[in-house]
């Protein structure tokens, strides 16, 4: 952001006197163009990746990191810069001499596995980068997808270097799979692997990225801060006090400072207050998933956990709760008791045993493993049932 947009982002602001500025600032699930803090990974992913600018394909290459330690920003702000600043209109990478020939083309496409599951889904993520045609999202098979891709890197000249992010979470596009989809292409294609370990028995190249240092956490909030609030509405101090609590872990601080902010705009507060600040940090749970594994489900799923964050599920069997979901939705008690035991398998709620009430099998209810303010205020099913995020002061 260059300094006439701050100007008048602090003007907007003033003038309106909300606490938010710029909600797309503050969240935990955008990624700024420029990771701050992060200059020696990224150096080290651009030597991985350097035979590219020699017209060849790089080796496979890991991505590793703990959780809030920015893998997926790193990789998509590289990734997008490649292809903005050595790329044409069809957004690939060109290699050209000093003579002004032009060389082998290579497309840096990034695939989310959280949103794409089905080998439909991954070649049109792919598709959509290296062709310059609109790809079709329905009344067209896989394999003509397919075809399609294998027409587009047939030349000698033609390459793609595929990113696979999250492969190794719960019902996600694994590595390997992504390698099997790859292997019509194989030849023209070289992969990257983004998740907090390392494929089932890695020979390539790692990229290890260290959890955030103290320091360096506090200047990413620091950014988020004063290009997503009003001036004013958070001191350093409190800054300082938030990177500490999240110990390393950027999204743990950004969706406390998100909430936090949601909190203080719903009370029409004029700064963020240190009981916003802990009311949000009580929020987001320890040993937690990313928010983003909520906000990718299905919007009838997020529907299901949109209603769960308002029961009090303490005493309660996973089935009440079930009926109650039920009984403020459209879906049937069974089809929302299957979705809970659904998403508790994939770890994005946990299951909390209850006390025994007598024989039989011992009852349990669920409890959400996400920060709940952010997941609310950025569901679409905020919308679906009519109401935006309850007020949390």
């Amino acid at each position: 952001m260059n300094l006439h947009e701050r100007i008048a982002r602090r003007r907007s602001a003033q003038q309106g006197r909300a606490v938010i500025v710029d909600r797309d600032h503050l969240s935990p699930v955008v990624h700024r163009p420029e990771p701050i803090g992060r200059g020696p990974v990224l150096e080290q992913l651009l030597d991985a990746l350097e035979p590219v600018f020699n017209g060849e394909l790089p080796s496979p290459v890991a991505v590793v990191g703990p959780a809030g330690s920015g893998t997926s920003a790193i990789v998509t702000a590289l990734f997008d810069a490649l292809n903005e600043r050595l790329g044409e209109s069809s957004r690939s990478i060109a290699t050209t001499t000093r003579a002004g020939s032009t060389g082998p083309v290579t497309w840096f496409v990034y695939v989310d596995g959280r949103r794409v599951e089905s080998a439909f889904a991954f070649y049109r993520a792919v598709l959509s980068v290296v062709s310059a045609d609109a790809v079709p999202e329905s009344g067209i098979g896989t394999d003509e997808l397919r075809d399609r891709l294998g027409a587009l890197l047939g030349r000698r000249d033609r390459r793609a270097v595929v990113a696979i992010d999250h492969h190794d979470e719960p019902e996600t596009l694994s590595y390997d799979r992504v390698r099997e989809l790859l292997v019509p292409v194989a030849d023209s294609t070289s992969t990257v692997a983004v998740g907090q370990r390392e494929p089932d028995d890695w020979d390539g190249t790692t990229v290890t990225v260290p959890a955030y240092r103290h320091h360096e956490l506090v200047d990413v909030v620091t950014d988020r801060v004063s290009t997503g609030l009003a001036a004013g509405a958070l001191d350093h101090e409190s800054v300082r006090d938030l990177a500490v609590w999240a110990d390393g872990n950027a999204h743990d601080a950004l969706a406390a400072l998100f909430g936090a902010a949601v909190c203080a705009s719903e009370a029409d507060a004029e700064r963020v207050a240190d009981r916003h600040l802990e009311r949000a940090k009580s929020d987001v749970p320890e040993d937690g998933v990313h928010v983003d594994r909520a906000l990718a489900l299905s919007e009838t799923r997020q529907q299901v956990l949109w209603h769960l964050v308002s029961v009090e599920t303490a005493e309660q069997p996973i089935r009440e709760v079930a009926t109650e979901i039920a009984d403020r939705s459209s879906l049937t008690d069974g089809t929302v008791k299957r979705f809970l035991y659904e998403l508790a398998d994939r770890g994005v709620i946990e299951r909390v045993p209850l006390p025994a009430n007598g024989s039989g099998r011992r009852p349990s209810t669920v409890e959400p493993r996400f920060p709940t303010i952010v997941f609310r205020a950025l569901s679409s099913a905020a919308d679906e049932n009519g109401s935006e995020t309850e007020s949390r002061t």
